[in-house]
């Protein structure tokens, strides 16, 4: 029988005042403190509106429950490090393990502990990720016996999780809002204007019709190898972009200035970057350079409404052609002024993104900081 001294307790960091002369807290097997339900196949049932969960999240609804109450899934199989929080009743697939009959532990603090395990420090596969249920319940993890000091903890992370939540939902609405707005100030396909016109131009004529090898130069930038690119920032490095935006940081650049990027590779081929100052762009970015007098960002506004994407060839290796994108038609205020206007729109809209996007990071920063204070570390 294992003595009380050779158990080996703990305490976290950080502990709320009144529990601070609590008892220490103790280890405990995963599966001592809850039971692991497999997932089961859903296609013999009907359609519903109990919600289907796998390992990579919400997949259907159908007309009955695998499970009623709270608990804390977790992948089998494919995604095996995204907890999963859910109440009431749901229906998980085999690549989903729910957890239930909780012993001693509330299940929204199994939830945070969840957050903090290195599940893939337990996969069991070379090829698809994988867990195993007993794995799983031999994780040891520490638990207060006080449910208190659990509620506590639970309710403090709630707090933060409804705060990180509505921060990540006004970035979502921004965006909604700026998409609204972009297809308000450019005119729809086929149209010679844009649906809404600050007053002051709404008589000054239709936008002229011209090409964007018209109006501007476009040459992919330059290799440079991967071990020349950090991925933070040192004192005299500029910002490396690529085809899909923000690569890392070296120490030359190729470019100094205001200059729209077109990604020209990959999946993501057509994506528009808003490069400033001095920077490094790879071949795998096209680097535009007006050759008439239009307001830079509003051509890059210009470009993103344009969804260059469209124009990409290729299966395995999707890619854009330079000669292709040249020939793409746009229409162009006769007036600066008006781009100007519509840029500064937008370019606000991006400017409360960019803030509220740094918020939502801070707050994201804070709660793992937080996570790691006022919980033992996982051995």
């Amino acid at each position: 029988m294992t003595k009380d001294k050779d158990i080996k307790t703990t305490v976290p960091t950080l502990r709320f005042r009144e529990f601070q002369n609590d008892a220490r807290w103790i280890p405990n097997k995963i599966d001592h403190v809850c039971k692991i339900g497999n997932g089961r196949d859903y296609k013999h049932l009907s359609a519903g509106n109990i919600p289907v969960y796998g390992s990579g999240g919400y997949m259907t609804s159908v007309d009955k429950f695998l499970y009623d109450g709270e608990s804390v899934c977790i992948g089998r199989k494919g995604t095996i490090d995204k907890p999963i929080f859910l109440t009431g009743k749901f229906w998980t697939v085999d690549t989903l393990f729910y957890t239930y009959a909780f012993h001693k532990c509330l299940p929204k603090f199994l939830y945070l502990i969840f957050q903090q395990i290195n599940w893939y420090k337990y996969n069991e596969a070379g090829g698809v990720p994988s867990l195993l249920k007993t794995t799983i319940g031999n994780i040891n993890i520490f638990i207060p016996n006080n449910e208190n000091e659990q509620k506590k903890i639970v309710d403090c992370f709630s707090s933060l999780d409804d705060l990180i939540n509505a921060v990540a939902d006004k970035i979502e609405t921004l965006k909604e809002y700026k998409k609204g707005l972009m297809q308000q100030l450019f005119p729809a396909e086929g149209k010679t204007t844009p649906a809404f016109r600050f007053p002051e131009f709404q008589n000054k004529g239709e936008w002229e019709e011209s090409t964007l090898g018209d109006i501007c130069d476009m040459q992919a930038g330059k290799f440079v190898s991967a071990s020349e690119i950090c991925d933070v920032k040192k004192d005299t490095m500029y910002p490396c972009y690529g085809g899909n935006g923000l690569r890392g940081y070296t120490h030359s650049f190729t470019h100094f200035g205001i200059y729209p990027l077109i990604g020209r590779q990959g999946a993501q081929c057509g994506n528009i970057t808003y490069a400033e100052g001095k920077f490094h762009a790879t071949e795998h970015a096209v680097v535009v350079t007006l050759k008439k007098d239009i307001d830079i960002r509003w051509l890059y506004y210009q470009l993103i409404k344009l969804d260059l994407n469209q124009y990409a060839t290729g299966q395995a290796q999707p890619g854009l052609s330079v000669d292709v994108i040249k020939k793409v038609t746009i229409r162009i205020p006769k007036n600066k002024n008006e781009q100007q206007l519509i840029a500064c729109g937008l370019f606000s809209v991006d400017e409360l993104i960019s803030t509220e996007t740094a918020k939502l990071d801070q707050l994201k920063a804070h709660k793992k900081g937080l996570m790691q204070q006022l919980f033992p570390k996982l051995q």
